[in-house]
């Protein structure tokens, strides 16, 4: 048969870029530097979202891995925040009228500083001037007055309490413990003889006088007390006048800054009046004495009340704020309240309220990875409920679970108003958008980035301003023509596609880093293609070590592959192994076995539950083609077994397909297939080949091991046409194409793979339904047919049997 015209020529193995489309030396030359590659609709669908102001349309970015999404997050972003005024500063303040509920300032962008400032400064200017104006001469002879008017009152009291005392006979004595009275005779003191020698009129006498003398200084303490009491009052008033005529100036200037802002007007006024009421605080000094550290401590906790938590400082920002969050943990992202231990308890108060991204980035954008947010316990359902109730107030993770101990603050919600941009991979939206009933209606947008772009020359040139641009960025080597070359083949490889690009720019500076460490490393101006090539041989190396095992096993037929020689039933299928982030292909030994039975076909795999569903799936399409092209007629009469042998592992795909039926086709016409030929491809019912994943890899596989064994010319592939345009294969395999010691067949049809494969015409149906005498198809169907009959005759013979049988009986 002539299966020369499926041949693929090697011109179409591989499309290589010409060196010479570059003008330039090195990429040193290249100024233009594209901010965005391949991802016009990532790329528009971001620029809408971003400029529509509802909470609603957040955005996800969808991509994988190193498809430059966090970069395009960055930078769109990023260009859109300068288009918008840099938001308010917020401010936690002691609540003066509720100090377990701290009040929340919204001001002006850096106003918030100015105040934290002036404030302290303040209270500083405020306890220096207040200590000073008590030190004053005014205040002290102002208070040595009232003092001296005290002594002079209370001496007046005491002078008519001695006259009085003297009137009745006694005499007083101020102690430590008071004023006492002693009665007196003949101008001495009462003795205890005398009075014992006073007869009962006396003592009565005396007894009365004593009575009206403890009335009388009972009297006089009463109104020494008042006095005393009024004495404190008036020095109070006297401190507190002080300390007014301190604070009015003082606070003049800043109601005159901040006069414009009444929350802060409001804020000043409970400082003011809490200063007035509170100044005797301001006065204790610090010193190192025991008895004064406790003093110590409660002046400096005192003096809290007074400091500015600047919550939000946007005194840096010319425009809104975009947050990256790398980690967001619930405290990372919605704030905390700090506690610290005092004397064996936990306390907090305002000025431990610490702010986290979402309110950093409030008034703009906040990027986050949609992975690192699921992973975090709470977030996720925090971050739904910012964002459709736009405010967000902080408390700790316990305190909302409802089992902290501590004493907490009563805070009010801040409103928020951001953008949230998720970055993810493509199943995490599709699960959440399945799942959750709220993503749908907050997340409206989503960004698609692709993985493959159009391989034209803008892309092309857009490949070597990106290696120029991490060049410049990390001063590495700089690349030559033939080297930018190279990296743009790769680049076809990993899209697979003779047409498109990979935008796997992460995998594609890779080898660029590696590249320029092997220029380096040999003292080279520029980086040339060989720098290139032993890169990428070199990375291929370092993750090859299973396929090497995998090769040695099959060279040494401890996997048995037969590369040579013709075999009924028997075929080479192309299989990919992923591990990590490495694959590669090699050829599984695929059987068929065919006999008398109705049983239908048998997958192994399946019935010990190693064959995954869309293996399955083609096992059963077999089914179909068979009972279309064969049993029109009659009934299929057939039993079959199909395994893969030596496997051990679960199956899944349907790239093998076609190689199951030829094995099929093979046994049951009983006809050899070539061995030196590996065979990859999805069948439908109509026997159309379907293209398939890892064509690539499938082929470099198979031809390392004949190349292992040796190369004679009969070895090669039979893929799907359509995968054609995806070949890109190394220039080892398209040499030995054009030298003829390998082929790769490219057919559309089963039918033209039982021609290379068998070495017989497939055959065709003529106008009276039957096949070409001497095809493939022929000896199926006869097979088919001598089966058939013989069912019919064991059927026919044991229905003569069963009636004889049945005769018998009724005779009887």
């Amino acid at each position: 048969m002539d299966s020369k015209k499926y041949l693929v020529s090697p011109p179409k193995l591989l499309k290589t870029c010409n060196p010479s489309q570059f003008k330039f030396d090195s990429t040193a030359e290249i100024k233009f530097h594209p901010e965005v590659i391949g991802q016009e609709r990532a790329l528009n669908t971001c620029l809408f979202g971003l400029d529509i102001d509802s909470p609603s349309y957040n955005i996800y970015l969808s991509g994988h891995q190193g498809s430059g999404r966090n970069y395009l997050a960055n930078l769109l972003v990023g260009n859109k925040a300068k288009e918008r005024a840099v938001p308010s500063d917020w401010c936690y303040v002691f609540n003066f009228q509720e100090p377990d509920q701290p009040c929340l300032l919204e001001l002006p962008p850096g106003l918030g500083k100015s105040l934290q400032k002036d404030i302290t400064l303040q209270i500083e200017k405020t306890i220096k001037q207040v200590i000073k104006a008590f030190e004053n001469n005014v205040f002290e002879d102002k208070k040595t007055s009232l003092i001296n008017k005290f002594t002079r009152r209370t001496g007046s009291i005491y002078l008519k309490l001695e006259e009085f005392a003297r009137t009745v006979g006694f005499a007083i004595s101020n102690t430590g413990n008071g004023i006492t009275s002693v009665p007196l005779k003949d101008g001495e003191v009462l003795s205890q003889d005398a009075y014992a020698n006073m007869n009962d009129e006396e003592r009565s006498d005396l007894r009365e006088r004593n009575i009206a003398m403890q009335d009388r200084i009972n009297k006089s303490l009463r109104q020494y007390k008042e006095l005393e009491k009024n004495l404190h009052i008036n020095i109070k008033n006297l401190e507190k006048e002080t300390v007014r005529q301190v604070l009015a100036p003082l606070f003049l200037d800043l109601y005159k800054k901040y006069g414009f802002v009444e929350q802060i007007i409001t804020y000043l006024e409970g400082i003011q009046n809490d200063l007035l009421e509170n100044y005797d605080i301001l006065l204790k000094k610090d010193d190192n004495s025991t008895i004064s550290i406790f003093q110590n401590l409660n002046k400096r906790h005192y003096l809290r009340r007074y400091h500015v938590n600047l919550f939000i400082d946007n005194s840096e920002l010319n425009n809104a704020p975009v947050i990256y969050e790398s980690n967001p943990n619930y405290a990372n992202l919605f704030g905390q309240i700090e506690y610290e231990g005092e004397f064996g308890i936990l306390a907090t108060d305002f000025s431990k309220i610490q702010a986290g991204s979402i309110h950093r980035a409030n008034g703009g954008y906040i990027v986050l990875n949609v992975v690192d947010i699921l992973r975090n316990p709470f977030v996720w359902e925090t971050l739904k409920r910012v964002l459709k109730h736009q405010e967000l107030k902080v408390e700790n993770v316990n305190s909302m679970l409802g089992i902290s101990s501590s004493a907490a603050l009563k805070l009010n919600p801040m409103p928020i108003n951001i953008k949230v941009v998720l970055i993810g991979e493509p199943t995490y939206y599709h699960l959440l958008y399945s799942y959750d009933e709220d993503f749908s209606s907050l997340f409206k947008l989503k960004a698609d980035f692709d993985q493959e772009m159009p391989r034209n020359k803008e892309n092309i040139k857009a490949y070597a301003s990106i290696i120029a641009s991490k060049c410049n960025a990390e001063n590495w080597t700089h690349f030559s023509p033939a080297a930018v070359s190279e990296i743009v083949g790769f680049g076809g490889r990993l899209a697979e596609d003779q047409n498109k690009l990979s935008t796997q720019f992460d995998k594609i500076l890779e080898i660029v880093q590696e590249a320029h460490s092997w220029a380096r490393n040999e003292n080279c101006e520029l980086v040339g293609r060989e720098h290139v090539i032993k890169a990428l041989k070199n990375k291929r190396i370092r993750a090859s070590l299973y396929e090497e095992k995998y090769n040695e096993a099959i060279v040494n037929n401890r996997i048995i592959i037969n590369t040579d020689g013709e075999r009924i039933g028997e075929i080479n299928g192309l299989a990919v192994y992923q591990i990590g982030d490495y694959a590669f292909g090699k050829p599984v030994r695929i059987t068929a076995k065919t006999f008398l039975g109705e049983k239908g076909l048998i997958n192994i795999e399946r019935e010990i539950q190693l064959s995954g569903q869309i293996h399955s799936k083609g096992i059963l399409t077999l089914a179909g083609y068979l009972g279309y092209q064969y049993a029109q007629d009659k009934p299929l009469t057939l039993s079959a077994s199909l395994t893969f042998e030596q496997s051990y592992s679960g199956i899944e795909g349907d790239s093998a397909s076609s190689a199951e039926l030829y094995a099929l086709l093979s046994s049951i016409a009983d006809k050899p297939i070539n061995q030196c030929i590996a065979v990859t491809g999805s069948v439908n019912q109509n026997g159309e080949i379907q293209p398939v994943g890892g064509i690539n890899e499938k082929i470099e596989g198979y031809f390392q091991v004949c190349n292992a064994r040796g190369l004679n010319g009969s070895h090669g592939v039979i893929i799907p046409a359509q995968n054609v345009i995806q070949l890109m294969l190394p220039e080892e395999i398209v040499e030995a194409v054009r030298k003829k010691m390998f082929s790769i067949w490219a057919i559309n049809h089963i039918d033209e793979g039982i021609e290379i494969l068998m070495d017989l015409p497939a055959g065709e149906k003529t106008e009276n339904g039957r096949f070409s005498s001497g095809s493939i198809h022929y000896l199926v169907n006869r097979k088919l047919d001598e089966w058939t009959n013989i069912r019919r005759s064991s059927a026919g013979a044991n229905s003569l049997h069963n009636s004889s049988n049945w005769s018998k009986r009724r005779t009887f």
